[in-house]
C-alpha cells in the first residue's frame, strides 16, 4: 500500500479514472520527459485500478517506436529526429487508440515494435472488456496527432537536472556517463523543449504531477 501523499495522488488518479462516462474502455495517457517517473506512476495506477476490480490493458510508447534504422536519419543526438522520427503513431493509432475508441471494436495490439530484437512485433489481436482501462506511458502523447485520442491526460514533471542525474543511474551499466549526459542535453531535454513549444502539453493535462520526490508528488489537476 502507497502512504502518504503517493497513496493519495494514485487515490485520486483512480478515482479521475473511475468517473469517466464514455461507451468504450477509458484511455489514459501517462505522459512526460524521460526519467521523470512517469512509468513507476503508471504501473502503479494500473495496479490500483486493478485492485478495485478494472481490467487493465497497460501498454507503453517505447512499443511503438519505428525500427532503429528509420529513427535516426538526422542523427543519433538530434532533438528534431527524437520528436519527429521516433514514433509510429499512425500505427499507435490503428491498431490500439481507435479500437479502444468510440466506435471501435475493441479489438487491439498492445505493441507494433520489440525493442530487444529492433524488429516490426505483431502480437496476437486481444478483445478488450467494454469497461476496461488503457494505461499508456511514454514521452510526447499530447502532441496533435494524439490528443484528442485520451479520457484522461497526467503529465508527469521534474527539473531537467533531476531527468539527468536519474539517467546516468538508471542507464550507467549500459553507457558511459560522458553519453549519457551528451544524449540527454542534445537530444532529449531540446526535443522537450520543442514538445513544449509546439504542443504545450501541460495545458491539455488533467493532472500535473510535479515528480521531484516521488514520495511527496505534488500534483494540480485542470480545475483547480
Amino acid at each position: 500500500m502507497h502512504q502518504g501523499a503517493r497513496g493519495e495522488l494514485l487515490s485520486r488518479l483512480a478515482e479521475a479514472v473511475t468517473s469517466i462516462t464514455v461507451a468504450h474502455p477509458a484511455r489514459v495517457a501517462v505522459d512526460g520527459p524521460p526519467a521523470t517517473g512517469k512509468t513507476t506512476l503508471a504501473d502503479e495506477l494500473a495496479a490500483v485500478l486493478r485492485d478495485r476490480g478494472r481490467d487493465v490493458i497497460r501498454a507503453t510508447i517505447d512499443d511503438f517506436l519505428f525500427p532503429r534504422a528509420r529513427r535516426y536519419p538526422r542523427g543519433e543526438y538530434s532533438a528534431e529526429g527524437c520528436y519527429f522520427d521516433t514514433h509510429d503513431y499512425e500505427a499507435l493509432n490503428r491498431v490500439l487508440l481507435d479500437p479502444l475508441g468510440p466506435g471501435g471494436d475493441r479489438r487491439y495490439r498492445h505493441a507494433v515494435y520489440d525493442h530487444e530484437t529492433d524488429t516490426v512485433s505483431s502480437p496476437p489481436i486481444a478483445t478488450a472488456a467494454p469497461d476496461a482501462v488503457l494505461v499508456l506511458d511514454g514521452v510526447f502523447l499530447m502532441r496533435p496527432e494524439l490528443l484528442d485520442r485520451w479520457d484522461l491526460r497526467v503529465f508527469v514533471s521534474t527539473a531537467p537536472e533531476k531527468t539527468v542525474d536519474r539517467a546516468v543511474v538508471r542507464e550507467s551499466r549500459v553507457s558511459s556517463q560522458a553519453d549519457i549526459e551528451r544524449r540527454w542535453r542534445e537530444r532529449y531535454i531540446p526535443a522537450q523543449q520543442l514538445y513544449f513549444a509546439t504542443a504545450r502539453p501541460t495545458d491539455h493535462a488533467d493532472f500535473v504531477v510535479h515528480n521531484d520526490d516521488p514520495r511527496n508528488p505534488v500534483w494540480v489537476t485542470r480545475e483547480s
